[in-house]
């Protein structure tokens, strides 16, 4: 078992000096109001009554916008129309919490936690990283990810996924030592089959051990049941550059992405949240308020059914090598298993060794649940275009999010998206986006 978290000479979360240089976030930066009025809790703060209540005869009875989801999207445009516009707004979210599918919080051992799976932020976009330091204090951290993958002999070996020179040495035996030697190895082994695009990418050993049942776990269908570009988006590397995203800005918030949301939507009194509020009923019982638009993402997607599992006592305080490591390999259930533990925006208690224990969180996929991810191919392209033609014809709708748009948003791609359509709002009075879903070009997907 490792001695402490996933760490290299930079740091605890960082990638080796060569490949953490490139990360442009290079110190602690960004503003918290919340932490500097004092609030010195590293949890989820507690929410006023009114709030958790799940009643809205306490809310305003007309609003200029409802919005539907207190996630990214609709804690963007609620933000941005309040800031600028001055536009007053009612948040509601059928769940309990605030911050949609990046909620995370301090467990009961006091390690922090995401509930619905690791979220990593990262981008290109200068415009959206500007943003985003108006919310929370932010630390570098340069996301890597372990496999358990067979090597040629049949024994599991923690490798590096995306596939670098160090994997391939591992798992083959091979003596990879330069860019020109790795991309040669490439090359031979494409040429084995260059009809799909995990084997023209990789190869078919590569592919065998690391690509095709982990993609049959995560989807249910084999890779030749899905739209290439569900592979085509996994990066293959010829260096020993081990970081899973290559963007610009890498980056976690020091106090957790619950707290983003805190002091978008917390402390506005252009801004009414009420959470426990399930739209499709309000709307039936005539309660909503009086509003000028709405927004309400639906569509079916895969989802993630999470296994969380308290270890007392590890072996050197921690249960595995890194935060992430996946389980291609189809003799196991899980896709993955992640370690919070790792990362180094936990509170003190747990950088200082003072929780002995550790969580971890086995992912399966699954049918059933909170939609997560869109499932790519060319049935469900066809029936979404049709769900978007009928969006299109609604007055005063805005559909926003991945949900509405049948596309996996990175986190950023979903603030750039929420960012634009507030853009048309200013510029032709209308919230819409500026541009389909697909011009963003692809998300991350499962992890």
């Amino acid at each position: 078992m490792p001695k402490g978290p996933f760490a290299s000479s930079v740091g605890c979360g960082r990638a080796e000096p060569e490949w953490a240089s490139l990360n442009l976030v290079k110190e602690t930066v960004g503003i918290d109001s919340i932490e500097e009025k004092g609030e010195k809790s590293e949890a989820p703060l507690d929410l006023p009554t009114d709030v958790k209540s799940g009643n809205l005869e306490t809310a305003p009875k007309k609003v200029d916008l409802l919005i539907v989801g207190a996630g990214l999207s609709g804690a963007v445009i609620a933000e941005r129309a309040s800031k600028e516009q001055g536009l007053t707004s009612l948040v509601i979210d059928v769940r309990d919490h605030i911050g949609g599918n990046c909620y995370d919080y301090v467990d009961e051992h006091g390690i922090r936690t995401s509930k619905y799976g690791a979220h990593l932020f990262h981008t290109k976009f200068e415009r959206v990283w500007e943003y985003v330091q108006q919310f929370s204090r932010w630390i570098p951290f340069d996301h890597r990810v372990k496999g358990q993958v067979p090597d040629k002999d049949g024994v599991k070996r923690l490798v590096p996924i995306p596939p670098t020179q160090e994997t391939v040495n591992t798992l083959f035996g091979e003596t990879v030592a330069s860019e020109e030697e790795m991309q040669a190895w490439y090359d031979a082994e494409r040429a084995a089959n260059g009809e799909e695009a995990a084997l023209s990418r990789v190869g078919p050993r590569l592919y065998e051990r690391i690509f095709k049942h982990y993609t049959k776990k995560q989807w249910d269908k084999y890779p030749a049941e899905l739209d290439a570009s569900v592979l085509m988006r996994l990066p293959c590397r010829t260096t020993t550059d081990d970081r899973y995203f290559g963007d610009q800005w890498q980056a976690l918030p020091l106090h957790g992405y619950t707290r983003i949301f805190e002091n978008m939507l917390l402390h506005d009194p252009n801004i009414t949240l009420r959470l426990g509020v399930d739209y499709f009923k309000e709307r039936a019982a005539g309660t909503l308020p009086d509003y000028g638009m709405l927004g309400m993402p639906k569509l079916e997607y895969r989802s993630i059914r999470f296994e969380e599992v308290w270890v007392p006592e590890p072996e050197e305080g921690y249960f595995q090598e890194a935060m992430v490591v996946n389980y291609p390999s189809a003799d196991v259930p899980y896709t993955r298993i992640v370690e919070y533990k790792h990362v180094p925006n936990q509170p003190e208690a747990v950088k200082n060794g003072e929780v002995k224990g550790t969580l971890i969180a086995r992912e399966y996929s699954s049918a059933e649940g909170d939609p997560y991810y869109p499932v790519p191919n060319p049935e469900n392209r066809a029936l979404y275009e049709r769900y978007r033609a009928l969006a299109e014809a609604e007055d005063h709708v805005c559909f926003v999010g991945r949900l509405a748009s049948y596309k996996y948003f990175n986190m950023d791609q979903a603030i750039l998206n929420a960012l634009e359509i507030y853009d048309n709002y200013k510029e032709q009075g209308k919230f819409a986006p500026k541009r389909r879903p697909e011009e963003f070009g692809p998300g991350d997907g499962p992890k």
